[in-house]
């Protein structure tokens, strides 16, 4: 079946409202602490629910200029779907720079405003503060064509089956198997072909590397099948809405 991902996930304590949004990456490696540090964790505290409840979810994404995260468009959305231009929960927060989120490296600030794209599943989220001493991921002017391979990072569950948050950042690489005018669709590549996203990796970034250059994203986790698996991922294309982002974070 194939699904946005974004689940609930069991309370995690007293007082603590089940999560639903994308999870780390199924058969992937674990990111060593200062690695891909564009890397950012969105946490949404207190989204209302259709019976007039709140729930908890998350998001990946990356840095892509010091006060703008790049991210999934379903991840800011009413609880009837509808994507939203604005932090649909009572507290955003992304923590930037950290791959491990039980530690104290990287920063963490607050989600102020939304913009979203009218074409593909892509959303900015504006922070209260600029981030330094990170370098933003940069956002490719070219498309990869099908065959190439790309990276992906992201945070929460390995399995689509009773998934739960992890703290740590996973990575993993993924193979462009077609091309359309809003998504790239992905198939699982290294450490192992079904390596994939999962539940709580929503937004979160794929990049191509070279030696010469830093990483470029090229596209965000949109959705796709329970994990892992070895089926075709769909991602959302950012090369190809540019001029829309620049636009975005500079009007």
């Amino acid at each position: 079946m194939v699904t946005l991902l974004l689940v609930p996930l069991a309370a995690l304590g007293a007082g603590v409202v089940a999560a639903t949004n994308a999870n780390a990456i199924a058969n992937g490696e674990v990111v060593p602490e200062g690695r891909y540090r564009f890397s950012v964790k969105l946490t949404m505290t207190g989204i209302p629910t259709a019976d007039g409840g709140r729930r908890n979810s998350a998001c990946s994404g990356a840095l892509i200029a010091p006060q703008w995260v790049l991210t999934a468009g379903h991840c800011f959305r009413t609880f009837d779907g509808t994507r939203v231009e604005y932090p649909v929960a009572d507290l955003t927060t992304a923590t930037v720079g950290r791959a491990d989120l039980g530690g104290t490296n990287g920063v963490v600030r607050t989600v102020v405003a939304v913009r979203q794209s009218p074409t593909n599943d892509v959303s900015l989220a504006k922070l209260d503060q600029p981030v330094t001493g990170i370098q933003p991921l940069e956002i490719s002017r070219t498309a990869p064509d099908v065959g190439d391979t790309v990276r992906l990072t992201g945070y929460g569950s390995v399995t689509s089956t009773n998934p739960t948050p992890s703290t740590l950042l996973r990575t993993g690489q993924l193979t462009v198997s077609e091309v359309t005018t809003s998504t790239y669709l992905m198939t699982g590549f290294s450490p192992q072909p079904d390596t994939t996203p999962c539940p709580y990796d929503s937004g979160g970034p794929y990049f191509v590397e070279s030696r010469h250059r830093a990483p470029r994203v090229v596209a965000v986790v949109s959705f796709g099948p329970s994990c892992p698996h070895t089926a075709q991922e769909t991602a959302a294309r950012v090369d190809n809405i540019r001029a829309w982002i620049w636009t975005a974070i500079h009007a």
